[in-house]
């Protein structure tokens, strides 16, 4: 493994702003993934690929936080690469193979959430950017069916949420042009 990209998206980037320290949100598993990665690759590069995303609130942004978390968890700063300007998994894509220059033939993991897995990959391919994806922060079992009783009602309607988020934003991708695939498989 030659490099290692992780999107943003997992941190508390208005209370880090503020505090200083590395909160965590519900997708934070990016992060402590990517600390694992760091070991268990130890000369792969560490992209962390995430500015702001928040559109009214003011934050730190994840590369930044995620930076002050990494080398706290004994990871050497001079293996982190911070893209910090993108906004969304477009220009994540887009603004991150501009940043590292993949060359054929390296290898490079894409650390998001499951949920958001086939979108990135499809932008990353698009923007000519290879990754073997690695997927993490499951939301469901994989066991769950359709109806009322299988779940806590909550659950479901979050898991529904970013159902349609994710397929909506296939959708907007596709229709724009910005990935070449409506459902992107692993190999793609």
């Amino acid at each position: 493994v030659d490099g290692i990209v992780v999107l943003g998206s997992g941190f508390e980037g208005a209370v880090n702003k503020v505090r200083g320290g590395y909160d965590l949100n519900a997708g934070g598993d990016r992060f402590v993934e990517a600390a694992v990665l760091a070991r268990r690759y130890p000369d792969a590069r560490i992209v962390i690929s995430g500015g702001v995303g928040e559109l009214l609130l003011d934050g730190e942004d994840d590369a930044t936080t995620a930076a002050r978390l990494l080398t706290a968890l004994g990871v050497a700063p001079e293996r982190l690469v911070l893209e910090s300007r993108s906004r969304n998994t477009y220009e994540n894509a887009v603004f991150t193979r501009r940043m590292v220059s993949p060359e054929p033939g390296e290898t490079w993991l894409l650390v998001t959430s499951a949920f958001h897995m086939p979108r990135a990959k499809a932008l990353f391919d698009k923007a000519g950017f290879p990754t073997v994806p690695w997927p993490v922060d499951y939301r469901t079992t994989g066991r769950e069916g359709i109806g009322l009783l299988r779940d806590n009602p909550l659950d479901s309607l979050q898991t529904t949420t970013l159902a349609i988020r994710e397929w909506t934003g296939l959708l907007a991708y596709r229709l724009t042009g910005r990935i070449d695939s409506l459902f992107p498989g692993p190999a793609g």
